[in-house]
């Protein structure tokens, strides 16, 4: 076996939410823990930081894990879904595992998967787990894939517990109101164990004091401990000024994630950080700004409002949901351009018509779809787009779609790249796609 033959037996053997959706998951966690069983808890033998929440998790995952790889410690970083390459969602220290040992992992186990019957998540969970015990890490940082109670992830138990924040996204599966939503995210806070929570917002506050209470778990709100008083683009990408709320205390980071949206990530970092010092986690100024600074570079993140070429500006972005479309609509408006063209292509359980129409009226649209069941066709994105006064043309491929933008564009015009993880990670244009 090698290792495009392993991904495809993950891939077509085991159901993948990324691919078929809803019925993908498993409303349990008892494949995830006899899978650990199985091979020797795993889960036991590396201390982790459990990170949940709408939007900003994996931002919030790889700026922890840049920042305690900076202070010195052996640092595993799970995530999902990947970009490129499946192994983007398992690295040590920033390094992905390696191809070989991705199939070494699965030829050792077919017949546990064969036995057990997990889907294509829980699997990939525990190989993570087994990864990072073999590698010895110090610490993980573990980001949950769909909500949290139930997320295959929740078989850990972490020094620290972090909700980014509450947004509407899969509500078939996690609830129709923000508490309901905000209940299952806060199934991740465990006994004592401390949580951050990153937004405070009148509807969900209460839900997550009340499991804090119910778990003698310390709490605290990131939003509410400091805030931003100043920020400014610069060449390494965002400097932001820092202000505490009680004591007034400045302080100035540097990140090279751009978007301004990363300024909730940053304050519910920051809040982290401090609890994690609080534990007694050795982790000094020099080592904090270091690792915001390089937060790319040494964990490998992709997507998030993310220039990938200058003349004509190209921005790629992940978001796929409502909150998430909002806060890219805001960076569009304080970015300077001449004429927007989105490239936009997005999944079948999304609120397509919600998130379309906080995209502008007056941009050019490129409709295209991912090649995967889950896809909207671009045919019945176009639709809805047209309904909403969105115009454009529809392209079958998200490479083709660009190219035609490229060709359309003027030299001072913004091309963004939206809609969808899987849109984004099927880029594949020399200096712009494929772990560019």
């Amino acid at each position: 076996m090698n290792y495009d033959q392993a991904l495809d037996l993950l891939y077509t053997r085991l159901p993948m939410f990324s691919r078929i959706g809803e019925a993908a998951i498993k409303k349990d966690l008892d494949n995830t823990l006899a899978l650990c069983r199985a091979l020797g808890e795993p889960q036991q033998q590396f201390r982790s930081i459990h990170v949940a929440g709408t939007n900003g998790k994996g931002s919030v995952s790889h700026m922890l894990a840049s920042i305690l790889q900076a202070a010195g410690y052996r640092t595993g970083l799970y995530t999902s879904p990947h970009l490129y390459d499946f192994r983007e969602r398992i690295r040590v220290n920033g390094v992905m595992c390696s191809e070989s040992w991705v199939v070494g992992f699965v030829e050792e186990h077919l017949g546990l998967m064969d036995r057990i019957q997990p889907s294509f998540f829980e699997m990939t969970v525990a190989m993570a787990f087994a990864y990072f015990a073999q590698e010895k890490v110090d610490i993980a940082v573990i980001e949950t894939g769909l909500g949290g109670r139930l997320d295959s992830t929740n078989v850990i138990t972490p020094e620290l517990s972090i909700i980014t924040n509450i947004g509407w996204d899969h509500m078939s599966l996690l609830g129709d109101t923000l508490p309901l939503i905000a209940s299952e995210k806060a199934g991740i806070i465990k006994p004592g164990v401390p949580v951050v929570i990153g937004e405070t917002h009148a509807e969900t506050a209460p839900v997550f004091l009340s499991r804090a209470a119910q778990t003698a778990s310390p709490i605290r709100f990131a939003d509410q401990e400091r805030y931003v008083t100043g920020s400014r683009s610069i060449e390494a990408g965002m400097e932001w000024e820092i202000t505490g709320s009680k004591d007034g205390d400045h302080a100035v980071f540097t990140t090279d994630l751009t978007g301004l949206y990363q300024h909730r990530n940053l304050l519910t970092v920051l809040a982290a950080l401090h609890q994690l010092r609080a534990q007694g986690w050795d982790i000094p100024d020099h080592a904090l700004k270091q690792g915001l600074s390089q937060v790319r570079s040494s964990t490998g993140l992709h997507g998030r409002w993310e220039k990938v070429h200058g003349s004509p500006l190209i921005i790629l972005d992940v978001a796929h949901n409502k909150d998430g479309m909002e806060q890219v609509a805001a960076q569009i408006r304080m970015t300077e351009h001449e004429r927007l063209h989105v490239v936009t292509g997005m999944v079948r359980d999304k609120d397509v018509r919600q998130v379309l129409q906080i995209l502008p009226r007056d941009a050019r649209y490129y409709f295209t779809n991912a090649h995967l069941p889950r896809a909207i066709p671009a045919e019945q994105l176009a639709s809805i787009g047209r309904e909403l006064g969105l115009t454009g043309e529809i392209y079958d491929d998200v490479n083709i779609a660009v190219r035609a933008a490229l060709q359309q564009a003027h030299a001072r015009d913004l091309i963004l790249v939206c809609g969808s993880f899987f849109v984004v990670g099927e880029l594949d244009i020399p200096g712009i796609g494929k772990g560019n």
